[in-house]
């Protein structure tokens, strides 16, 4: 019997006026048969893999958010995992990452291990996955500006307690909530949204250990009507490390982010 492939990705309507699109891209854990084979871990190292690279829950978490908001945001959600391909990276050589070997098409594990086979040609997955995602999301943003005049892009991410190998930058802060920004898309009153927002779990940090946020390349460093914000929360906040369940702590900050929300349609 085959198994079905599961959606590569999925846009939840919000309200026709809500210029909000939670964005979630690294929730799943889904790898297609097709793309299993191109993986070179066993079944068991392939599960403890997921387990470090997924932001567990987090889809779970937008759409507790979005419930709670006066007015619903958008959701972007993507159905497989980042192993797949990474809709996140840069599909060229701006791409930092690619020193890990996890540029849009991972070649390396969390740790450091090979993932797929040397050589492998990237673009049949880029083709198959990156680049319409990329579309879709775009159309998505393209939609909130045309219906609301803006866009704000809200990119909804978990990052582990302790750093593992692959991180760049793995020894700098790792506060309870870490809020990714750019220089063009973040505006102060955003960020001073999110900082409120999420005041109560301990403090937020900025761009550490993770920094940067989420847009589409056709409006990146170009379109001022396009804000994003990278909101990175600490795993030991709502969950068992390093793939377990979600805890009580997944309604607080839902209530957090649903406060982030309702803010920014106030703006």
């Amino acid at each position: 019997m085959t198994t079905p492939e599961p959606s590569p990705f999925q846009l939840l309507s919000g309200a026709p006026g809500s210029p909000v699109l939670l964005h979630v891209p690294h929730s799943s854990r889904a790898v297609p048969q097709r793309v299993r084979g191109g993986i070179v871990l066993d079944d068991a190292a392939l599960e403890t893999e997921l387990d470090h690279i997924t932001d567990s829950h987090t889809d779970e978490l937008a759409a507790r958010a979005a419930g709670l908001c006066s007015t619903a945001p958008w959701c972007f959600v993507n159905g497989l995992s980042r192993l797949v391909v990474d809709p996140e990276q840069f599909p060229d050589d701006r791409e930092e990452m690619l020193a890990a070997g996890m540029g849009p098409v991972y070649t390396r594990t969390t740790h450091g291990e090979p993932l797929r086979l040397p050589g492998e040609d990237p673009e049949p997955l880029l083709g198959r996955w990156f680049h319409p995602y990329a579309r879709a999301i775009t159309e998505a943003v393209d939609d909130r500006l045309a219906a609301t005049g803006r866009a704000v892009v809200i990119d909804v991410h978990s990052y582990p307690s302790a750093a593992l190998p692959y991180e760049l930058h793995g020894t700098g802060p790792r506060p309870p909530v870490c809020l990714g920004t750019d220089g063009f898309h973040t505006p102060p009153e955003l960020l001073a949204l999110a900082e409120a927002a999420f005041s109560g779990f301990g403090g937020t940090g900025r761009d550490s250990p993770f920094s940067g946020t989420y847009v589409p390349l056709k409006h990146y460093g170009t379109d001022p009507r396009v804000g994003a914000l990278m909101i990175e929360i600490r795993r030991d906040l709502y969950m068992t490390e390093p793939g377990g369940p979600a805890g009580p702590g997944l309604d607080a900050l839902a209530s957090a982010l649903a406060g982030l929300v309702d803010g920014l349609h106030a703006l």
